[in-house]
């Protein structure tokens, strides 16, 4: 249960508020923290968005004498078991009079004390809560402006002149510079309330004020106002804001733990409500207004949004009405740097109504609840008919509801949701997370949802990356045989009923990984990880249209051996190798990585470097390896053919307001002479970039 309690430490490195009562600021290996949510990656995610989603959870402490089995499950920082002991010494003593008082609580050792106290309060306990709101707000100390810019620094086609083809087509080039600007405002407090805003312009986008097209300066703008304890309503949102109930199947808050090195909390949601959005992903946020209402053990939340989306249109030939635009697809990349991808900026609109009904028992064992979220668009969304998606939503709205149920019993925790949506195709999940002793902990998840079950918020466990055309079965497990030992391991079967992306036929595939933990010391931790994951794939097109199309299973082995070593306060190294393996329709290829970290503190500076040698044979083989980069910034960049990667992050606190990061990073390769395709190609064998990254606090 170890990784999300990294998640509370990044919180402490990122000087979030923490109660007079919790324990010292301790340092945070962020290279740890996402290797584990994300051991091996298949497609690019986009991190920034995920690591702000699991930072809303986590800016509000949980009061230890109020919080129920769901939330504090929701946290992952405790297993069942000593969540069940919690509950029932409350039951018994009363509340808390002391956050140390944990000590005396069944199943609680100094260790998991030691861990949680950072993120557990005996009520507000601030005395600026007798204060004026905004009194609170112009007094907080959590104020910051956050100013990032990233370059490329070799030369992409895209910024290249345009040239003029043999049938006098002038070619497409990118419209702005390469330079990307990220800017953000935040005044928040915990349990109290959130404000800020957002900025964002992508490399090839133009630095412009065009009302027409909704850019003001910055490309991307998205803001935010949220308060917490208003009497009965728990939350008041408005501006861009995300939801999380139940398991994921109609309110998914735009991200998704799954399947990990830590193999069995994560297998799980919790009802965390409604959130801030302050990611700068242009798509997967409600923008509008978002209330939560508490009476008694009823909760109930209403949701209302109007927002812009990205997309592509077609109009009927015989006419030029309005009316008879049709939605093609929709841009969920929020890139605007060409003329084509400028067209599809806010072409449309989407009307979202929805809410929450949750019961919450007395005990604190018993969460109830149901969903309903309705969609519309201005205009109907009508794919492109292709083989693998005739049961795709089609139409101009959609609506979908659900029911939802989790429960504490002893040391289990039961959870499920079923769901519906207009097509009539259902989701399903139904499993549970146990400690069956104090060495072993397990979980099981089945879910099953229909080809056309259509819910745009989802973001329930599946393997896909929707929910839908897909059954499957999860098993997970943690033993620790001994206090320096552990071992985490899953087993997930999965299928598809029908069609998928180069897949044209029904089928299957699993996924297994075993983790196996070494940490004599605290300064010492080693490890072994292993995953194999199997699906079929569509072989290549035979030329001869008489044959159907025929699938073949492609297999896929990554690993990773660590070893990482704390010399002192100042000093730490990390070495690794990594190694992956593919076979497919008998052709077998393998890619392997070495690499070597080192971080060096001394006074107010930082260091940290890496240097890799990597060899793939081919993209299937590609590496994907977690890079430490600026404050709110994540890389895990995909490594394939051959090459050597090196970076260097320096950090350093210019005062108690300024903090300044920069880093330099270059790939060189020795086996092409240009780097990706299209307008994004470089024309050489090397790829530099750096980043510049301030940090200004307002009142320190």
């Amino acid at each position: 249960m170890k990784f999300l309690i990294l998640i509370s430490l990044i919180l402490l490195y990122l000087n979030s508020y923490v109660q007079a009562q919790q324990a010292p600021q301790k340092e945070i290996d962020l290279e740890a923290f996402m290797e584990r949510l994300f051991p091996v990656q298949d497609e690019d995610l986009d991190y920034e968005s995920i690591y702000e989603v699991l930072l809303q959870l986590y800016l509000n402490p949980m009061d230890v004498n109020k919080a129920n089995a769901e939330i504090l499950a929701a946290s992952y920082l405790l297993d069942p078991s000593q969540i069940s002991s919690l509950i029932a010494y409350r039951n018994k003593f009363g509340p808390l009079i002391s956050l140390y008082e944990l000590q005396a609580v069944p199943e609680f050792d100094l260790k998991t004390i030691e861990q949680i106290l950072p993120f557990l309060t005996l009520g507000s306990g601030s005395a600026k809560q007798t204060q004026s709101f905004w009194k609170r707000v112009v007094a907080e100390e959590q104020a910051y402006f956050l100013l990032r810019h990233r370059r490329t620094w070799e030369t992409r086609k895209g910024f290249t002149p345009a040239d003029t083809s043999s049938t006098g087509k002038i070619s497409s080039r990118y419209l702005g510079d390469p330079n990307e600007f990220y800017l953000r405002f935040r005044i928040q407090h915990a349990r109290d309330f959130s404000l800020g805003f957002t900025l964002d312009k992508d490399p090839g986008e133009q630095f412009t004020w065009d009302g027409k097209t909704a850019r003001y300066g910055f490309n991307f703008f998205s803001f935010h106002f949220t308060k917490y304890y208003v009497g009965k309503w728990k939350t008041i949102a408005l501006g861009d804001f995300q939801a999380q109930f139940g398991q994921g199947l109609v309110f998914g808050a735009g991200y998704s733990l799954g399947k990990g090195a830590e193999t069995v909390p994560t297998v799980r949601r919790s009802s965390v409500g409604i959130l801030p959005y302050t990611a700068a992903l242009e798509f997967g946020f409600f923008r509008g207004a978002g209330l939560s209402y508490q009476s008694g053990n009823w909760q109930s939340s209403l949701i209302a949004s109007y927002a812009p989306r990205d997309g592509r249109a077609s109009i009927s030939l015989d006419t030029l009405s309005t009316e008879d635009l049709t939605i093609n697809s929709f841009n969920q990349s929020g890139l605007h740097r060409t003329e084509s991808e400028l067209s599809t900026k806010n072409q449309f609109r989407e009307l979202s109504l929805g809410g929450n009904l949750q019961f919450s028992s007395a005990s604190g064992k018993l969460q109830a609840g149901t969903n309903y979220l309705f969609t519309r668009f201005n205009h109907p969304w009508i794919k492109q008919a292709t083989l693998y998606n005739q049961f795709d939503f089609t139409g101009k709205s959609n609506a979908v509801g659900s029911i939802y149920m989790s429960y504490n019993w002893k040391n289990f925790f039961l959870f499920g949701e079923s769901a519906i949506s207009q097509s009539g195709g259902k989701g399903n999940i139904l499993g549970f997370v146990s400690s069956l002793s104090k060495q072993v902990d397990f979980s099981v998840l089945w879910r099953k949802y229909d080809v056309n079950f259509h819910s745009f918020y989802a973001n329930a466990f599946s393997e896909s990356t929707k929910p839908a055309n897909e059954q499957g079965i999860y098993l997970g497990i943690q033993i620790k045989p001994i206090p320096k030992w552990k071992i985490n391991a899953y087993y997930d079967f999965f299928k598809f009923p029908w069609f998928r992306y180069r897949v044209y036929a029904p089928s299957k595939g699993y996924e297994w990984l075993t983790r196996i933990s070494f940490q004599p010391n605290r300064n010492l931790t080693a490890f072994f990880q292993i995953r194999e994951e199997q699906k079929d794939r569509n072989l290549s097109d035979s030329g001869q249209p008489a044959l159907p199309y025929q699938i073949k299973p492609l297999n896929k082995v990554n690993g990773l051996l660590s070893l990482e070593y704390q010399v002192n306060k100042d000093f730490f190294f990390r070495s690794r190798i990594l190694f992956s393996r593919v076979n497919y329709n008998d052709q077998k290829s393998s890619g392997f990585m070495i690499l070597q970290d080192v971080r060096y503190s001394f006074n107010e500076f930082r260091l940290t470097g890496r240097i890799a040698l990597f060899d793939t044979d081919d993209y299937d083989t590609r590496i994907y390896a977690f890079e430490n980069n600026v404050l709110w910034t994540f890389s895990i960049p995909a490594f394939s053919g051959q090459g050597m990667r090196y970076y260097l992050l320096a950090q350093y606190q210019i005062n108690s307001q300024i903090t300044c990061y920069f880093r330099l990073s270059r790939t060189s390769y020795t086996d092409r002479e240009s780097i990706s395709s299209g307008l994004q190609e470089i024309d050489g064998a090397r790829q530099t970039e750096t980043t510049l990254l301030l940090r200004y606090m307002l009142h320190r």
